[in-house]
């Protein structure tokens, strides 16, 4: 693969794995858009691994006192805020989890990766997402995180796993359901995108095993590389316009997004 092939792959996952607009959806759309040669599963655990250590670094101080609580939790005293963020982090992932072995092990997962699905999940979850966010939230901050917040989260996590729908969108969208400002319900969103990336790419990993050589690893090496950097960026910028800007701008892109991949899978 060329450099630049390279490069836009490692771009559109770094940028869309954390804005609320399907990285899954875009990596799929590029290829068969494009006609360009489909990037392949080491590549995908390649760029996971960059977007995965671009939100352990943002997220660090959080990050700190979940592991620290770990120990804690594994001996079933969920009673610091460290072992409480562990466990609810851990609860929030399996889920997905389950869902994703079932999509897999079925071969429906293959079957979704369709323009016509990406399109009508990138259209009708983004108008969901318009609507949650338009909702008043509640007092509610990441430190009220509940067992059955984590737990609603989560499932509607799972549905991310549907090409298009975006993993950061549903969880945003069930945080300002749940009644989080948004700063908060994308913080929890992210952290939540930790356990999760990590899953998914120790899977990849697995099926790629034995598969993978030399070039394929230096190929590796440089999308993880950029993937980091532009999802470092993305996240920093995203969080940062949270603060005075609604989720509206994500919205409007996947409602036009939408539109055009309809027009293109039934014309």
């Amino acid at each position: 693969m060329t450099f630049i092939h390279l490069l836009i792959i490692a771009l559109i996952q770094g940028v869309t794995e954390f804005l609320p607009i399907s990285s899954s959806g875009h990596l799929i759309l590029f290829p068969n858009l494009t006609g360009l040669q489909d990037q392949g599963q080491v590549i995908d655990v390649a760029a996971h691994v960059g977007t995965l250590a671009a939100v352990v670094l943002y997220f660090w101080a959080d990050v700190r006192i979940g592991l620290a609580g770990i120990p804690r939790m594994l001996t079933g005293r969920i009673d610091t805020p460290g072992s409480k963020l562990a466990f609810l982090l851990a609860l929030a992932t399996i889920p997905v989890i389950l869902f994703g072995l079932v999509l897999n092990l079925t071969g429906i997962d293959q079957m979704l990766r369709s323009t016509a699905v990406i399109g009508w999940t990138m259209l009708g979850f983004g108008l969901v997402l318009y609507w949650a966010d338009r909702k008043e939230p509640s007092p509610k901050t990441d430190a009220d995180w509940s067992l059955m917040d984590a737990l609603m989260m989560g499932l509607w996590q799972a549905v991310a796993l549907i090409p298009g729908t975006s993993r950061s969108g549903i969880t945003i969208t069930a945080g300002r359901m749940l009644g989080y400002n948004r700063h908060d319900a994308a913080k929890l969103s992210m952290l939540m995108s930790i356990p999760t990336i990590f899953a998914s790419g120790a899977l990849l990993t697995a099926e790629m095993i034995g598969t993978a050589d030399a070039s394929a690893a230096r190929d590796g090496a440089v999308v993880a590389g950029m993937s980091f950097i532009s999802a470092l960026l993305a996240l920093s910028l995203m969080m940062r316009l949270l603060r005075t800007t609604s989720f509206t701008p994500y919205v409007i892109y996947r409602v036009i997004l939408g539109a055009i991949l309809l027009f293109i899978a039934y014309t």
